[in-house]
């Protein structure tokens, strides 16, 4: 009995370890609120992955599917207790940019395609947890992500407006405009946002598409020029590989890998958020694992790439959702809807599903954002404006590069340029930075100078020529510069052999250098490089006062 008993013990904790962390400890109050806000999710989430569905070029129902067996997958795999997967608006406009010229939307290859994007996705994910590369989506600064959400919702409210509008191109067409499909279009639009201004609660858009679907069914909008979405095929997905996308796997793998970025910034930093806020625990790269297998889920479910989703995790937290058993919930209702509600969707205008995805692009636009970053950081709002317009003018993949070239440059900008002083001691007896212009000493013969980042093959020219520069202050005759290495994580190779010929340029004129805060990782790459047996076994200074007590006293 009692070993019995042991294995039952084990197989909970194995269990626990690694299934259901998000889900955790369910009482009855905490599992009711749960359902509440799993059902709020259903009841908003919907019209929005439908919305999400024709921005990525999909059959309607493979949106709904996307809340069903990705969304399952995460919620008893991974760790946040917050994230909702699901389709989303920027990997979705990835993905119809990306498979456009391969097929037409909507048609059996192009729902292939589709399906073995998000597989190969799911296969990037994992490589990236097992490779430990999620550091890639750090390259995606807030501001550059900023611009490019904007971007991404400029081209979605743009390529709606010939459907909301009636015509088959803006640019060409606008002399033919259906005017009631425009009427229906502009009354969604004004009644979204009104609701919107009342309360961000009201359900609006699945308001909008209900009462849209009452007016397709029980009036003649088509005599009036009013397309209807047509055929929804109802029932659960059916699982298995999508085949016959193998000529086409070069191509899949840069689209996959434009979203496996987009969804290592987005999932991240949104998990992260939530778990700040709740003060909880959050296993990243299980959460990696976990979206990586929730896209394979997605793909063999013949629907497409899905990720971490802001709005929709904010659904569930403003409905009072505290676990992933609210999204269990709402896959429980997504099933309701694909085996008994997709007919009523076959009359639903295609102009309001449009002014649905108008508004879903019309949100992602961040001026606010954007104004606050050029209020606060002007060099990253105008990055951030360029990834915009590369965006909105040239596509959304290469929105994405461009996004990490030119935040890779921002930083290797600020790194090779650091801000850095010289340290002297303030009135009351403390250490205090001045501009390292100003060049005054420390004590006699001293000057501390300090380096905030890393030496590099970029700056170490620039590191070499401060000190230099420091030992030929024109008042005092300078005989130690004392390195403050506390802002030092890491030396390359160029950076170590510029070191030893700074040493011994130093040497040449009689300036002895020493090194005070460093790293433990930064003294062992001076060992490997060389640098401590120059320096000598005494220019280790824990501290920079230590350095000068031992200064004074010589």
């Amino acid at each position: 009995m009692k070993k019995q008993f042991k294995i039952l013990v084990t197989a909970r904790r194995v269990f626990d370890r690694n299934f259901a962390a998000g889900i955790g400890v369910v009482t009855r109050r905490s599992a009711s609120t749960d359902i509440v806000a799993g059902l709020t999710l259903a009841a908003l989430g919907i019209p929005e992955v439908m919305g999400y569905a024709q921005i990525a070029g999909m059959p309607v129902q493979t949106g709904i599917a996307t809340l069903l067996l990705p969304l399952i997958v995460f919620a008893l795999l991974g760790s946040s207790r917050h994230l909702v997967v699901g389709g989303d608006s920027a990997t979705a406009a990835i993905m119809a940019a990306g498979l456009a010229p391969l097929a037409p939307a909507a048609s059996s290859q192009y729902v292939t395609l589709a399906g073995m994007l998000a597989i190969i996705t799911g296969v990037f994910l994992i490589l990236g947890r097992l490779l430990q590369i999620g550091f890639l989506a750090d390259f995606l600064s807030r501001s550059v992500l900023i611009g490019f959400l904007t971007g991404v919702g400029v081209h979605i409210a743009w390529q709606q407006l010939p459907k909301m509008l009636g015509v088959a191109s803006v640019q060409s067409d606008l002399a033919s405009i259906s005017w009631v499909t425009a009427g229906l279009s502009a009354t969604i639009v004004c009644f979204v946002i009104a609701a919107r201004l009342i309360s961000k609660r009201i359900p609006a858009a699945l308001i909008a598409i209900v009462a849209s679907i009452v007016l397709g069914a029980f009036s003649d909008v088509s005599a009036h020029g009013i397309e209807l979405l047509g055929d929804v095929p109802s029932g659960l997905p059916k699982i298995g590989f999508p085949h016959g996308a193998w000529s086409a796997m070069p191509h899949l793998w840069g689209v996959a890998g434009a979203m496996f970025l987009v969804i290592l910034a987005q999932s991240a930093g949104t998990s992260s958020a939530y778990a700040n806020r709740y003060r909880e625990s959050l296993d990243e790269n299980r959460d990696l694992l976990a979206l990586g297998l929730s896209n394979i889920a997605a793909g063999l479910s013949g629907t497409f790439v899905v990720n971490g989703s802001p709005t929709k995790s904010e659904m569930v937290d403003d409905a009072g959702g505290r676990s992933q058993l609210a999204m269990l919930s709402t896959a429980g209702v997504v099933v309701i809807v694909l085996l008994t509600l997709t007919r009523p969707l076959e009359s639903l205008p295609t102009a309001a599903l449009a002014s649905v995805v108008f508004m879903i692009g019309v949100g992602l636009v961040d001026v606010a954002g954007l104004r606050q970053v050029f209020r606060m950081r002007r060099n990253e709002f105008f990055v951030a404006f360029i990834t915009t317009l590369t965006v909105v003018f040239v596509g959304i993949e290469q929105g994405v590069i461009l996004a990490m070239i030119l935040s890779v440059i921002d930083h290797l900008r600020r790194s090779y340029r650091p801000n850095d002083t010289v340290l002297t001691l303030a009135a009351d007896g403390h250490l205090h930075a001045v501009p390292l212009h100003d060049g005054v000493p420390i004590s006699p013969g001293v000057v501390v100078y300090h380096f905030s980042a890393s030496i590099y093959f970029a700056n170490a020219e620039r590191f070499r020529d401060e000190v230099l520069a420091l030992t030929e202050i024109p008042s005092a005759t300078i005989r130690v510069v004392v390195v403050d290495a506390s802002g030092i994580a890491d030396v390359d190779y160029s950076g170590g052999q510029m070191m030893l010929e700074l040493i011994e340029q130093l040497g040449e004129r009689g300036v002895q250098i020493v090194i005070a805060n460093a790293p433990e990782d930064v003294r062992r790459e001076f060992a490997v490089y060389g640098v401590a047996a120059l320096l000598g076994e005494n220019a280790y200074f824990t501290t920079v006062s230590s350095a000068l007590r031992a200064f004074r006293s010589t």
